[in-house]
């Protein structure tokens, strides 16, 4: 399996220590599928400063793939950070540096090269959403994360070209998130996944609703929690669906365990995924 992170990348600055980690959901995705060992690459955009050279570095030493990423002059994605009893709070950010304002610029060999990849994830911070229409009408295989910062608007845009969208629910009433649940499906997507932190996961399949309760943990640091369950929910569900494609249910129930066990693992590590360094 070969999977590909589209779309955003930063550092992580934790103010009240001065240390910066690599991160950003794109990114993430794709270090997590690494580590759990499958072929990863991540296609964004990275500053010409020593944040952007940070994570660029803390990839390849991932064995992420980045050999497609573009490099432009002005500053790297940083959002600005401080951890309360083991919960970040995000204080601001730069809105993703210059794949904001240079965008990912993909050429027709890039089309290409992504359309390689069993699943191409990015999300509402990755500035890619005509590129995930294009690849979507190519055939394309699509996981997008809309975090908690989607408006009707912006689903109605971006949802009918997304098979595996992902939501950060703890804002939303039940009742709200369960709409939200069957609005997808009536997109046509195949699964949608929401989560809500210490509450655990829900995923639909337009037909039933599974339940996901977490581990929990004395988390050190919960950044990426939810990076984390995506990404090990989407790389073993796709791996069973292809070991036994009847087994459709099954897939769903081992996937969720696994991921909940996985971003439980995930709160016990500095930042995203480590490389500390202080800035």
């Amino acid at each position: 399996m070969k999977v590909v992170g589209l779309g955003d990348n930063v550092v992580d600055k934790y103010e009240h220590i001065r240390v910066m980690y690599p991160g950003g959901n794109a990114m993430n995705f794709a270090v997590f599928a690494r580590q759990l060992g499958v072929q990863a690459a991540f296609l964004g955009a990275f500053g010409d400063d020593p944040e952007g050279e940070h994570v660029a570095e803390s990839a390849r030493q991932e064995g992420v793939d980045i050999s497609r990423c573009r490099r432009y002059h002005g500053e790297n994605g940083c959002a600005r950070v401080r951890l309360e009893n083991g919960d970040r709070v995000f204080l601001g950010s730069n809105r993703c540096g210059v794949l904001r304002t240079e965008g990912l610029r993909l050429g027709p060999e890039d089309y290409e090269y992504l359309l390689g990849f069993d699943l191409i994830h990015s999300g509402i911070f990755g500035f890619a959403e005509e590129e995930i229409r294009t690849l979507k009408e190519r055939g394309a295989r699509i996981s997008f994360d809309f975090s908690s910062s989607f408006t009707k608007e912006y689903l109605e845009q971006v949802l009918p070209y997304v098979d595996y969208p992902v939501f950060s629910c703890s804002h939303l009433e039940m009742g709200e998130m369960e709409r939200l649940l069957e609005y997808a499906a009536g997109q046509g997507c195949a699964l949608t996944l929401c989560t809500r932190g210490e509450s655990g996961a829900w995923l639909a399949d337009g037909k039933t609703v599974y339940r996901q309760r977490p581990y929990l943990v004395e988390a050190r640091d919960t950044m990426a929690a939810g990076d984390s369950f995506l990404t090990c929910f989407l790389v073993n569900y796709l791996n069973e669906s292809q070991k036994n494609p009847g087994g459709h249910e099954a897939a769903i129930t081992v996937s969720l365990e696994r991921a909940a066990q996985f971003a439980a693992n995930q709160c016990m590590v500095d930042g995203s995924w480590g490389h500390g360094v202080r800035y």
